[in-house]
């Protein structure tokens, strides 16, 4: 297991987000954002404003993970966090992403937050599906071939959903 310190992002992480956030993107297999994606549009699209929050994973190497976590819709949805996790390719099989988004579902349920969404897990991202199944995410959703995958074409999307008021 590696040691990491996940903690709040500052505006000084973002150097250290944007190789991740560029190489997960890039691959057009996990996120709908544009795979040319440049880094102001990324920055924008990732380092969110309040209520939103980004989450940094950190090792001896630097940033090794990122987490962004706001509410799913405004106003009277604001209830329900929808969250997303970016993990550097190089440290996948190391448990990180299962720490990150355990720690972001503490920080989800200490904000009141009652219900995590997740909008548009891709049918082919197994890793990512079998993480949220363990953790008590259910598919409530299948929205048929939503995905342009860079490999597969096109795919479903799963809305995925749990509350956050009892443990998976």
């Amino acid at each position: 297991m590696w040691t990491v310190d996940i903690r709040r992002a500052t505006d000084d992480d973002w150097p250290g987000i944007w190789p991740i956030w560029h190489e997960v993107v890039a691959t057009g297999e996990t996120y709908c954002w544009p795979p040319e994606t440049d880094e102001p549009a990324a920055r924008a699209a990732w380092m969110l404003p309040e209520p939103a929050q980004v989450f940094v994973a950190t090792g001896a190497g630097g940033v090794v993970g990122t987490a962004l976590l706001q509410p799913n819709q405004p106003g009277l949805g604001s209830h329900v966090a929808n969250a997303a996790f970016m993990v550097d390719p190089s440290a996948h099989g190391h448990g990180l992403g299962r720490r990150l988004a355990t720690y972001v579902l503490h920080q989800a349920r200490e904000q009141g937050y009652r219900a995590m969404q997740f909008n548009a897990v891709v049918s082919t991202n197994a890793a990512a599906l079998r993480l949220w199944d363990s953790l008590g995410f259910r598919v409530v959703g299948t929205v048929p071939e939503a995905f342009r995958h860079a490999r597969a074409g096109l795919v479903d999307v799963h809305i995925m959903y749990r509350r956050l008021d009892r443990q998976p």
